[in-house]
């Protein structure tokens, strides 16, 4: 018996010391449950220059899925570019693969997550030199203000079906990492910055934002930059998500670099589930990668 809780013990140490912080919600519990497909929202304006967009994404905790809003965030250093985590199946539970920042936007699981990133790379603008130049194609971003823009209406082409699914797996997406991204996976990576981390923390503490309280539509599914204790007390403006418009349309630098092999997490078996939780379950076979408004071709990088 002592042996078996050592070993126990040593287990979840090892599954505590591979996922990133941003990730410990639901660590500990087994999830079965599909998260909720992505809601449609508005893409807030970008508050200034340098600032990239990182969308909203399904996080879980105690209580169950909750909505971590798409926000505005400025990158960990110049050149590099964020990959949004994504859920997958795998050995019989759902097991969120957590984000980074790197130089090249690796696998996400083919979700759409729309402004840029339509499932594979992603085309919402580019580095150059020290400075990141916006598509306004697919970013809402005013040029008064911002000066390093584009228009490249290439990469966007219109679609009458949206794909919300939000994870990868049987009776959602079947995409499968192609070669740049897996070479982009090998690449040494930064993990989210510790304004990203507070962000998710936040979005944990508003009951509104549990599937199980708004059924898989948060009221506020984006803001214009991340929530922290600063933001909170300076009351950031967030954005509801009926609003009309379509929903697809350098700090930190020296934290730890860490590589997104190991960023995987699986919960371990537990079938007690919260009785509270009502996560939607996403049905049908596997969907075609479609682009939303605003989205297009992929410009790969």
């Amino acid at each position: 018996m002592r042996s078996i809780r050592t070993f126990r013990t040593l287990f979840l140490a090892l599954l505590v010391s591979i996922v990133p912080a941003s990730s410990f919600a639901g660590v500990f519990l087994s999830i079965t449950i599909a998260p909720p497909i992505l809601p449609v929202y508005a893409q807030p304006v970008c508050p200034g220059d340098g600032y990239l967009w990182t969308p909203g994404y399904w996080a879980y905790g105690e209580a169950g899925y909750f909505w971590v809003p798409g926000t505005w965030v400025m990158a960990p250093r110049p050149g590099f570019l964020w990959t949004p985590g994504y859920w997958g199946w795998g050995g019989g539970f759902y097991a969120w693969h957590g984000g980074y920042w790197g130089p090249h936007v690796g696998f996400y699981g083919g979700v759409n997550y729309g402004y840029g990133y339509g499932g594979v790379g992603f085309y919402g603008g580019r580095w150059e030199g020290g400075h990141f130049a916006y598509n306004t194609a697919v970013l809402h971003v005013n040029t008064t203000v911002v000066h390093n823009t584009y228009i490249d209406n290439t990469v966007i082409h219109n679609t009458t079906v949206i794909n919300r699914t939000s994870f990868n797996g049987p009776g959602g997406l079947n995409a499968r990492p192609n070669g740049q991204e897996m070479a982009a996976m090998r690449e040494s990576h930064v993990q989210p910055t510790s304004e990203q981390m507070s962000h998710e923390h936040f979005a944990s503490t508003n009951r509104s934002n549990f599937a199980s309280v708004n059924g898989g539509r948060p009221a506020n599914a984006a803001v214009s930059r991340p929530m922290t204790s600063a933001s909170m007390v300076n009351h950031t403006t967030a954005y509801n998500n009926n609003a009309s418009r379509p929903a697809y349309s350098a700090n930190n630098a020296n934290r730890p670099a860490y590589n997104n092999n190991a960023n995987a997490y699986k919960a371990p078996a537990n079938n007690n589930q919260p009785k509270n939780v009502e996560a939607p379950h996403q049905s049908g076979g596997s969907q075609p990668r479609s682009e939303p408004k605003g989205g297009g071709e992929h410009e790969r990088r």
